[in-house]
Order: structure tokens, then sequence, then C-alpha cells
């Protein structure tokens, strides 16, 4: 069968040979067992009714062994034969563009260079997943290539549940991820009904199809690396910038350090993916021995190096031997998948990777006591170093929410804030989202790097345009970005899809976005996905990352994030999405993408300038609402040049009357 037979047959009539267990494919980690016997059978009921009853009988056994193995049923005998990666826009089967260039992105996401766990369907983030078995994903892609404009796919977290009529301004898919009852979003409520095969964790990207390898979070680790350099008032020449984690996230911290100039140190624990970032280029040395370590950074140090270390080990014994060695750390966080700490996100100090993965499954009571033992130290050598003038910030991955709940020494003297700001709260809150920019992407679906070349082209063109007249407040943000697009390429940070990265506010993403339609019209370039990491302006409502510069007591609420989703599908979105969890864990964070086709037609157009104005404006009324000084001036700008707009601003309150 050819590829486009093979997707639009969906689930196999006949059923195919089991596949072995691929162990040089990182995996994901057993799940503790959650589920009671009853629960057992229900969710081997749940997983058979994508088959006819003539295959249950020999799937049965199949899917109870998967159960028990892995605490999931992935269904690894229907995974497809072909290569897994984006293709060419020309190369779907279908009657819809639109649903084309969708399933151009799944297949993105689920590319062996981009995802974490290709096998499983998790792209990143430990359970960042597109489909929580391989049946949703076939059924998904035989309905994509069946769909018309006149259609719309909906999707309950992986689950197919059918194509709807709707009409050509709708959207063609809409997903949702883990939208839990509230009183049901703990930890081991994931656990529960995701063994269940009912609800899944769809992280940010990674369930809505908008995940672009690591170059994403690349760019945003650098912007906030320069930012924290500048905090700090020193060059990030020379300077010691000290995180963890390559898993979850990618090589993304130790790719920014060097972007942005500095000494990175990056420990990670899982062996096979330090193996695989090294030679993706994404690091580039690895350590094992700390005194070896201590000795090469001090040599970076004195000749002023950009260089990035990965260490093989605990990034507590970083903390710890650093400080012992009196090493100056200039700015230090964490990247490790904390939201998700008792199942494969953080791992204990003391305790080799394997023992600790067996006793993740085997006693999860014990692994949890020995993570927030973990914590404990791992916060309180940062302790040491921040009073010796370490600047760390918690770079929202739960490390100060976890550490807290572990008991560590995190709070500030009031009892009620932790004493290390969030990254959005110091950087990227006031500097960026604050004034409507955030991270807009865009994917060149003809998979031609000659396309990616010349979209960069046209955005630096555009931007460099609008710096001449842009005001004072927003330079530093265009210039930053600006070097950025002009770096991109020669930082070779495209894994999977030709796809391109950069901060950008309303104004940037209309501009941008009209003239790759034109270029498309005028036979330029191919189609192009637009798209926005959900970690935005609008996006977003997660009161310790994106919404933890909201100071009004609202940070709580999730109005922002719902309204972004509902007003994105009604303003033109070729697909969206809207996830309970996210990277600061289940049940602590609501989150919402969307995804847009350009075709070069007037429709496109349309759509570009109504639902890119919305999609940062929504979240620039809603700071400014919250007193943000910079959220009020870009509003009022706004309504400066959009006579439909009208914005409640508040009265400031003289602090001299309390």
């Amino acid at each position: 069968m050819t590829f486009q037979q093979q997707i639009q047959q969906g689930i196999p009539n006949k059923l195919p040979q089991s596949k072995p267990y691929k162990t040089e494919i990182n995996h994901a980690p057993k799940r503790k067992e959650i589920l009671s016997d009853e629960e057992k059978k229900l969710a081997l009921k749940n997983a058979l009714r994508y088959f006819e009853p003539k295959f249950h009988a020999e799937l049965l056994p199949e899917f109870k062994k998967e159960l028990e193995d892995f605490g999931r049923i992935y269904m690894y005998r229907f995974r497809p034969d072909y290569e897994m990666k984006a293709r060419d826009i020309a190369e779907y089967p279908g009657k819809s563009e639109q649903a084309k260039s969708i399933m151009l992105m799944i297949q993105n996401n689920l590319d062996y260079a981009v995802a974490q766990h290709p096998h499983e369907l998790i792209t990143y983030g430990g359970n960042g997943a597109v489909f929580q078995n391989w049946a949703q994903y076939l059924l998904t892609m035989k309905y994509l290539s069946e769909m018309t404009n006149e259609q719309t796919l909906t999707m309950y977290s992986g689950h197919p549940m059918g194509l709807f009529p709707s009409h050509k301004d709708a959207p063609r898919v809409v997903v949702t991820n883990g939208m839990m009852i509230p009183n049901y979003s703990k930890p081991d409520d994931w656990e529960k009904f995701n063994a269940l095969g009912v609800s899944q964790y769809g992280q940010m990207t990674a369930g809505s199809y908008m995940y672009i390898g690591p170059q994403g979070i690349v760019h945003g680790t650098t912007i906030t690396v320069l930012n924290a350099f500048r905090k700090i008032n020193k060059d990030p020449k020379g300077g010691l910038f000290v995180t963890s984690g390559l898993g979850g996230m990618s090589g993304a911290q130790p790719k920014a350090g060097n972007i942005a100039g500095c000494i990175t140190v990056c420990a990670e624990v899982n062996p096979k993916i330090t193996k695989i970032r090294h030679e993706q280029k994404w690091i580039d040395e690895i350590h094992e021995n700390l005194d070896e370590l201590v000795s090469r950074v001090r040599k970076a140090k004195e000749n002023k190096e950009t260089v990035s270390l990965a260490y093989l080990g605990n990034i507590v014994e970083v903390w710890e031997k650093f400080d012992e060695e009196n090493l100056k750390i200039d700015i230090g966080s964490d990247q490790t998948s904390l939201h998700n700490p008792w199942a494969g996100g953080y791992y204990p100090v003391g305790i080799s990777f394997e023992e600790s993965n067996k006793m993740m499954a085997g006693n999860p009571e014990l692994f949890k006591e020995k993570v927030q033992e973990t914590l404990r130290r791992h916060a309180s050598a940062i302790n040491k170093h921040t009073k010796k003038g370490t600047y760390f910030f918690d770079y929202g991955n739960a490390f100060l929410l976890e550490a807290g709940r572990a008991g560590a020494d995190i709070m500030a003297e009031n009892g009620i804030d932790f004493r290390y700001p969030s990254y959005v709260q110091d950087i990227m809150g006031p500097m960026c989202f604050d004034y409507g920019f955030g991270p807009f992407r865009w994917v060149c679906t003809s998979g031609k790097p000659e396309d990616l070349a010349k979209t960069d082209e046209i955005a630096c063109q555009v931007l460099e345009e609008m710096k001449k007249n842009s005001p004072s407040e927003i330079q530093q943000q265009m210039q930053d970005n600006i070097t950025w697009i002009k770096g991109a390429q020669e930082n070779n940070l495209v894994v999977g899809s030709q796809a391109r990265i950069l901060y950008a506010d309303a104004e940037g993403r209309m501009k941008i976005a009209e003239a790759f339609n034109n270029a498309i019209k005028n036979g330029e370039i191919g189609a192009v996905v637009l798209g926005r990491d959900h970690h935005d302006v609008s996006g977003t409502d997660s009161p310790y990352r994106e919404t933890s510069n909201i100071y009004d007591g609202s940070r709580f609420t999730a109005d922002m994030a719902i309204q972004n989703v509902i007003g994105d599908s009604f303003r033109g979105a070729t697909w969206v999405s809207i996830h309970n969890g996210g990277g600061v864990g289940w049940g602590e964070v609501i989150n919402g993408g969307f995804g847009m086709l350009l075709d070069g037609s007037e429709d496109a157009e349309r759509r570009l300038k109504s639902m890119l104005f919305w999609d940062v404006n929504n979240g620039i009324s809603r700071r400014s609402w919250a007193r943000n000084e910079g959220a009020i001036f870009a509003i009022k700008r706004a309504m400066e040049v959009e006579p439909n707009l009208k914005v409640t601003l508040p009265n400031l309150v003289d602090e001299s009357l309390f």
C-alpha cells in the first residue's frame, strides 16, 4: 500500500503483525499501577472498542500485557510502517488543504527527531501526548483525509469523536485535552484516567499539533538568558549559567546559552537522551566526573568561552560541588519536568537512573519520598549560591511549587510568596507579554529549506521597517528578534519541519502573516501554517508562570484562556485547542493554542487580520485591567490603531490613601 492508501485505510481491516519493542528508542517510563481489577477490565474494554469483535480474542491478552508492563495501552502493533515525519503538503491525501496541513503538523509532532517518546506518542515533557494510542492516530488521519471544508473534527483528549457538519469559516479541528471536572485534577487523577484511556495530558503544543522541536523553547530561553544577564548587569561572555534537563524540553538550554554567548552547565540523569543531544549538537561536551567538570568550567571562565557542558548525573551534585569549590554561578534555573514529579519528570540524587525507574513503578511512595528529599537538598544548595550573588529564577517547570510542597526552605519572609521569582514575573511578563510580544511561529508546508529562508527574509524586512517607527518602550524587543531571525539559519535550529519562531506583537504578527500570504499568492513560496506556543500573552492562565505577574488577585482564574480559544474559533483559526495541564502540572494551568493555514487567498488574509489581532489583544486587555503598566501602554496604543476596539481601563489608586 502507498502512504496515501495507508492514511485513508485508518484502522486496518486485517490485523497487522505484532511489532517488537525497540530498545534503541527512547521510551516513556513504566507508569505506576493505579487501577483496581475492575478498572483494568474497563481499560481493556475501552481499548477494544476501536476494533471489530472478531479481533478481540487476539488483542485482549496483548493489551492486557501492555497495561501490566507499561501501565498504559499504547497498541504498539498498530504503529504505521511508513516513516513518521512531516511531508510536503501535496503528499497527503484529502479534499481539504486545511486538513492536510493538520496531518502534516501531527506527523511532525511524532517525528523521531522531534518526539521525546515517539512510540508512546509523547512529544515532550515526559507525558505531553498527541494521542493516547495508535488506534486514535490512525482514525484521526483517516478522518482528516476525508474531511471537507464544511466539516469539523472533534477531538476528545486524543480520541477523534467524529466529523460534524459545520461551515468554511469554522475551525477544521477542535481539540480538548484533559478537561477534567475541577475536583478531579490531582496528579493521581491523571494516572488513573489516562490508564483508563479516557483522558490525556496534552502539555501545550504536544496535544495541539504545534510543536516545532526544540527551536521554540530555544528562542524563549535565549531571550530569558540574555535578559537575566542584563538584570545583573553582566556580559554573558565568561558568565556561568547552571541548569538541568535535556529530555522533556530537549537540548534547548545549552543551545540558548551558546546563542547568548555564556558558559552553560546542564545536568541530565538519562544517559540515552544525553548521548542523543550530543549527537544532535545541542550540547558541546559530556562530562561524568565532577572534578573534571569544575576544572573545565574554570578554564572556560578564564578564556571567556562560549560552550555548553552536559553533566551526566544529578543536578544537586553540581550545585553542591560548585558551592564546595566556591565556583561562582551567575544565573541559575531548572528545567526538569517537575510538573510530572512522580512519573519520570525529576529523579532522586544518589540513586541510579535504572534503580529510580524500578522504584518509580514498584514502590511509588518511597520514590516520592526520595524525590522530595532531593528537592530539599536542591533548594538548600541553591540558597547557598544566591547568598553569594547568584541570580536564580524559576523557569516555569513547577520547581518552586514542588520544592515548597516538599518542605524546602524556599518561601519568602511573608510566608506566602516564593523566595525566587518566576522568569515571567521578572523577565518575560513585564518585558514581553505585557507589551504583546510572544512566541509567534510558522511552518513551511512544502518542506523546502528555500521557502523557510524566504520567510526569514520577509519577516526580517517587516520587523526592520516596523522598528523605524516603533516607540522606545519596545525597541529592545524588536532588536532582539531582528538579531534572532538574522542568525536563525546559522544556528541550525530546524528539527523536523521547516519551521521558525520569533517573538512578535499583534502588529508584527499580522504584518508578517500578510506578507507571507502575498508571497504565497505570487507563487514565491508554498502554503504556510501559522501558530504560536500556548506560552503566550493570552493563551495561558498559569498562576506560577504565564500569569505570575498578574497582581490583582485574578491569576488563579482561567477566563482569559477560555475566552481566547472561543474567540479564535469564530475569528478564523484552522484549528484550536484547550488543555488542562502544561509545563507546571495537571490541575495547575489552563492553556490554549491555534493553527492557521495561509494559502494566498483573500479568505486567509481576512482571517489572519481578525484572529491575530484578537489572539494578542485579549491578553493585553486582561493584563492592563490588572494594572500592569506596560499592558496599559500597549492596549491604549492598540485602541488608537483600531477604532472598533474599546477596552475598559483601570483607574489607578494613590497608595498614600492607604
